[in-house]
């Protein structure tokens, strides 16, 4: 079984492409590429990743694939188009011919609307999503999980994975509504969910494992362990800790796990989810 890490980003740092990366992230403001990734894999025995976007645009939707190319280790590319655009079809039909792309995802997070999932020409491009066979990473706060219950309940056949736990306060040891609203989110067999970005959600330098097992409580006991996969988030989760650190929290609250959950969760359900 392969072991994959089915989420991590690469950039070329510009100030105003990358303008999300605040003080309080400061060492993110640098380039981080595949040659940086590559001997952390080797370390920590993974055999691929899915990279995933942080740019809206189809510019950088190219270079991942190109870097892809380059990169076996890049086992599938989770990518953007303008999902609400008039020509989506006939983007996603362009897309369709690399078979490295799996998926697409919008920073919904950033939207001001909390029901921008439940645009119509949004809901539209979902569709289109579905017919092409691609699958869709849903980045979102807590309180756009309403709108993200509709969405997925709108779209049966469409494959979803929800990053980052939904992003919960766990910095602020806060759970409700958050952990009421996963649950409803998970009920939906449609919907997956990345054991990711945990560290950056808690106190960047004073947390602990025992801030953030809590919200893994939830999650496990939310999703059945055939639709949980761990993501990295590298690099952003430098800002709190390093990939070693982020993977063996993770393997330390799975340790009670069969070895075929543990293979589940750490490779053989992003194989699953995304084809890879």
């Amino acid at each position: 079984m392969m072991r994959i890490d089915a989420h991590q980003h690469f950039w070329s740092y510009d100030p105003a492409r990358h303008a999300w990366i605040d003080d309080a992230m400061a060492g993110l403001r640098r380039d981080f590429l595949p040659a940086d990734l590559a001997p952390i894999l080797q370390r920590n025995l993974v055999d691929g990743t899915v990279l995933v976007q942080v740019d809206q645009t189809e510019e950088e939707t190219r270079w991942m694939l190109d870097l892809a190319a380059q990169h076996p280790f890049v086992k599938g590319v989770v990518g953007w188009i303008d999902l609400r655009a008039p020509d989506v079809a006939e983007r996603l039909a362009h897309f369709s011919e690399f078979e490295v792309l799996k998926g697409f995802r919008h920073i919904v997070q950033a939207e001001r609307d909390d029901l921008f999932l439940l645009d119509p020409a949004f809901q539209r491009g979902i569709r289109w999503l579905t017919a092409f066979g691609f699958t869709y990473d849903i980045l979102i706060y807590p309180h756009q999980l309403p709108a993200a219950i509709r969405l997925v309940e709108a779209h049966p056949d469409q494959h979803f994975v929800l990053d980052h736990i939904a992003k919960p306060p766990i910095k602020a040891q806060a759970m409700e509504p958050w952990a009421s609203l996963l649950r409803t989110l998970a009920q939906h067999n449609n919907v997956w969910c990345k054991v990711s970005g945990l560290i950056t959600e808690a106190d960047y330098t004073a947390w602990t494992p025992s801030h953030i097992f809590p919200y893994l409580d939830v999650v496990f006991a939310a999703f059945n362990i055939n639709r949980l996969m761990f993501g990295s988030d590298w690099p952003v989760c430098r800002c709190a800790g390093t990939y070693d650190q982020v993977l063996s929290l993770v393997e330390n609250y799975t340790t009670g796990l069969s070895a075929e959950a543990r293979h589940k969760l750490f490779g053989g359900n992003a194989v699953a989810f995304y084809g890879l």
